[in-house]
């Protein structure tokens, strides 16, 4: 899998910079958002959305959503190539998303760098953020003729439909995690994931069958697939974030225990506060809604966690999810390598290291 996303990855890199070059000039603004009722500011745009995005761009991120995409549209059948704008789709959502849950969470880092409302600033950022989030329409307005009228209208009501998702997810993630109390349970954490990264992945699923002519069924299923996937991601990452700690213990910083630093009510929280002693549990939650941390409290926290084996839990919830997405696919008529490569990710999201 890692193969495959090194082999695709710079490809992905390039489409995007044919939508949003890096450098801003009045053609490029014309031909992309139309002509001007008087007169653009080339070098104001520059430094408000591009320099921002591609600052973030270049950090890294391993564009597994653009490269889903492209499996998907070649296990369907389909030439890859001929899609990669819309690939550039889910893949510039997400980083929009980034860039303004950074603000949300008052994050520090990102990617190893500053967030980019410390780089840039919070008003910068945020238009950056939001700008990502509507340029996708233009791609696909500008496709006319890639897409019938039913196509492009089905694709609108799609990102609607899953963009609106993702910020339901987002306010039940914000609301948590400003309470001190562990009030969640497990299945509304499924929900928020499944709002929250579960809609992007759905519009990679659901776009790749909507341009590629497929029917409502086989739509259903790639989504679901993609869907249950993503909370295993999801779940993988609240993982990794304390393995990764662990790993650091004593030289981790601000980069390594972020989800308690915020406050996170992660699966592995969650089953903590339910399966833990009341005083550690007091304890867990006086730490998780501490204004700062230190090393040693990020320790004590992930020493109670794994106190009751809620790390482990969380993992075989996770590798539950993915077997169940795999079953989404098995009535598809897809084609035998990339369908191979879709089985595959669902693993990957599991067991990668970074």
């Amino acid at each position: 899998m890692r193969d495959v996303l090194a082999e695709w990855r710079p490809v992905i890199d390039e489409s995007i910079e044919e939508l949003l070059p890096r450098t801003i000039d009045e053609e490029y603004l014309t031909a992309f958002f139309g002509e001007p009722t008087y007169r653009y500011q080339p070098a104001a745009i520059q430094q408000a959305l591009a320099d921002p995005i591609w600052d973030l761009l270049d950090r890294g991120g391993k564009r597994w959503r653009a490269i889903l995409f492209l499996i998907i549209v070649d296990a369907l059948g389909e030439e890859p190539e001929e899609y990669l704008h819309y690939a550039c789709i889910p893949e510039i959502l997400h980083n929009g998303t980034i860039i303004v849950d950074d603000v949300e969470d008052e994050a520090e880092m990102r990617r190893g760098r500053e967030a980019l409302h410390h780089a840039f600033g919070t008003d910068i950022a945020l238009n950056a953020g939001n700008a990502m989030y509507f340029i996708p329409l233009k791609i696909i307005d500008r496709n006319r003729s890639d897409l019938d009228d039913g196509q492009r209208l089905d694709a609108y009501e799609m990102l609607t439909y899953e963009l609106n998702r993702t910020h339901l997810g987002q306010g039940m993630d914000i609301c948590w995690h400003n309470q001190q109390e562990i009030t969640v349970d497990e299945h509304r954490y499924y929900e928020m994931c499944a709002c929250k990264t579960g809609c992007l992945a759905r519009i990679v699923a659901r776009l790749a069958a909507i341009v590629t002519g497929q029917s409502d069924t086989v739509e259903q299923q790639l989504a679901r697939y993609a869907e249950e996937m993503s909370i295993a991601f999801q779940i993988g990452d609240d993982i990794l974030d304390i393995e990764h700690t662990l790993d650091q213990a004593g030289d981790f910083g601000k980069a390594f225990g972020n989800d308690i630093r915020e406050g996170k009510k992660t699966l592995v929280v969650i089953y903590t506060g339910e399966h833990a002693a009341p005083a550690d549990v007091a304890r867990l939650e006086e730490i998780l809604w501490a204004e700062d941390n230190t090393d040693d409290e990020i320790v004590a926290a992930i020493e109670i966690m794994q106190g009751v084996d809620a790390i482990e839990y969380a993992r075989e919830r996770a590798q539950e999810l993915a077997a169940s997405a795999r079953g989404h696919l098995d009535d598809l008529d897809l084609e035998r390598e990339p369908e191979r490569q879709l089985r595959e990710f669902t693993r990957f999201v599991i067991e990668r290291e970074a």
